[in-house]
């Protein structure tokens, strides 16, 4: 059978939710009124099977972006042809909206780690991952966002405040920013600096997707869990963000213990009512 045709549609400002297969096929069957959909990228690199199916058709109802979390921009290992290669075939079959990636390594020697790791903030790495940035870029014919990291340690040679340096990568390299208030939030408690900083120090017009999701406080630090609901002073420094750079497609992401679909949409619906004020306040 055919797929059925594309949309070519941009992301509007509003609140969409990540794409998960437990919700395939309620999501298909009901259509529920939600902004956009993400998809991790790597999981959909495969010709076909039911990701494919399910994404293609959906995709005909939904604006799309893709996020990856494989490509390891931050890594001192050469790039992966073969990754970019696979990602430009997804592209070029399902013609996002967005594309975005982490700020990051997760690989060394040519292992994979299964965690996206941070960078030491310094100029020698904003040097390294500019430019790696700048040949993604370059082998995906399209330009890309990168998303700030959660962490649990910072190194001792850094030189640079994460914020100076997420915005110094945009500008070196040409790519959009992905904020994830949430990964703020975690690592203000965790490294102790006011989160507001960040957000104030990031350029509004790079910015062009957030995400917001949830963690785990019962321990001496945050985790980014991706596996809670939004915890409200996540949703508080959301409204200032949104409050000072106006609305931006933001995503929910759920990645384990997924709930209900209706649970995610409920989460999506909070961020678009703080949209909502923000465009009513600008109006």
């Amino acid at each position: 059978m055919a797929p059925p045709p594309r949309i070519h549609s941009p992301i509007p400002p509003r609140a969409g939710i990540g794409l998960r297969p437990r919700h395939y096929r309620e999501m298909l069957a009901t259509l529920p009124d939600t902004g956009w959909l993400e998809v991790h990228s790597e999981n959909y690199f495969g010709a076909g099977g039911q990701p494919i199916h399910f994404l293609e058709r959906l995709r005909v109802h939904y604006p799309l972006s893709l996020h990856g979390v494989g490509l390891s921009l931050g890594s001192a290992d050469p790039l992966s042809t073969e990754h970019l290669a696979k990602l430009r075939a997804l592209i070029d079959r399902f013609e996002p909206a967005m594309i975005s990636e982490h700020l990051c390594w997760c690989s060394v020697g040519g292992r994979y780690l299964n965690d996206l790791l941070p960078l030491p903030y310094t100029e020698e790495a904003l040097d390294h991952v500019a430019g790696r940035i700048r040949q993604a870029q370059d082998a995906l014919g399209r330009r890309i966002l990168v998303e700030n990291v959660s962490s649990y340690l910072e190194y001792a040679h850094a030189t640079i405040p994460e914020w100076e340096f997420l915005a110094e990568t945009a500008r070196r390299s040409g790519c959009g920013i992905l904020l994830d208030v949430n990964n703020i939030y975690v690592n203000a408690v965790n490294h102790g600096f006011d989160p507001l900083r960040y957000i104030n120090a990031v350029p509004g017009d790079a910015v062009e997707e957030i995400h917001l999701a949830g963690f785990d406080g019962e321990g001496p630090i945050l985790i980014d869990t991706h596996g809670t609901p939004v915890a409200d002073a996540v949703w508080d420094l959301y409204r200032a963000a949104v409050g000072r750079w106006g609305p931006r497609p933001t995503l929910i992401e759920w990645d384990s213990d997924i709930p209900p679909l209706p649970v995610l949409l409920g989460e999506a619906r909070k961020a678009d009512e703080i949209l909502g004020e923000r465009h009513a306040v600008a109006a």
